[in-house]
């Protein structure tokens, strides 16, 4: 070996240790993300359950005034959405160049969820405007297994199958949508923002179903939205979850009082609370 140049010995840093320490501290910087991104979702749960205390009336539970919902909608996405997208979010920071671009990428898909927030309250309130509120034991039960089973075929179709595909690889979505600054980044976050509503509208529309205001199914949904993102197992996770919701959809329809959680209207009636 050649004798160690004055500098070495001194205190420069060795080439490996050198070449090491940008790796290190991008991997760093990626673990401090996905923490926060946690933190938050944890902050996120502990104030959307205050905020739903005593207002589960079960499927299709009112909306409240369009203010309210959506701020009550946009922490809620928070709260379920942040762990399943922290490893995409995770990506982004690694491959950006701005230190503080995530967060513009962490907005717009914040926004693209909050759009479809206000779409699904414009929804109820024309539903609640052009048709009768229908009772528990007549339309209103099968309106709500027909959401669930619904849901559960959506699970098992080519339009989920390409969703769930660039959630759960998100690397060529990122890669084929790249756009630099803060700009850039909030456009890809609005990308991927809306294909994740296409994976998982059917999820939701199952939370509407069962109570929008349970944080009993709020916590369901979010379990199986992470089930499917995350999971190695990507046709077990898919099957999984459409099972779930198959077989919620049939109890709701032919024993509704067995399915744990599920807060049942007294016969002859149904919450479904028009906004105000």
């Amino acid at each position: 070996m050649g004798r160690l140049t004055g500098a070495t010995r001194v205190g420069a840093a060795h080439p490996v240790e050198a070449g090491l320490r940008p790796a290190y501290a991008a991997v760093r910087g990626q673990v401090v993300l996905v923490a926060v991104l946690v933190a938050l979702a944890a902050v996120g749960w502990w104030w959307a359950i205050e905020q739903m205390r005593g207002m589960d009336d079960g499927p299709w539970t009112g909306l409240g005034t369009f203010g309210w919902f959506t701020t009550v909608w946009v922490v809620m996405m928070a709260a379920m959405m942040f762990p399943s997208v922290a490893p995409t979010v995770a990506l982004y920071s690694r491959m950006s160049r701005g230190r503080w671009t995530p967060v513009a990428f962490v907005t717009g898909y914040l926004a693209t969820w909050t759009a479809a927030g206000v779409v699904a309250f414009v929804m109820g309130v024309i539903a609640g405007r052009i048709t009768p509120r229908p009772l528990w034991d007549d339309a209103g039960r099968l309106l709500t297994g027909a959401t669930l089973l619904l849901a559960a075929a959506y699970e098992l179709t080519p339009l989920k199958r390409a969703c769930l595909a660039k959630c759960r690889s998100p690397l060529g979505l990122l890669l084929g949508s790249w756009r630099d600054g803060w700009a850039g980044a909030l456009r890809m976050g609005v990308r991927n923002g809306a294909w994740c509503v296409g994976c998982c509208w059917a999820l939701m529309a199952s939370l509407f179903a069962l109570g929008v205001m349970s944080p009993v199914w709020m916590a369901v949904v979010a379990v199986l939205i992470t089930v499917e993102k995350i999971l190695p197992w990507r046709r077990t996770a898919t099957y999984g979850v459409a099972l779930t919701l198959l077989v919620l959809g049939v109890l709701v329809l032919a024993a509704p009082q067995t399915v744990p959680g599920l807060n049942v209207p007294t016969p002859g009636l149904m919450p479904m609370a028009l906004p105000h």
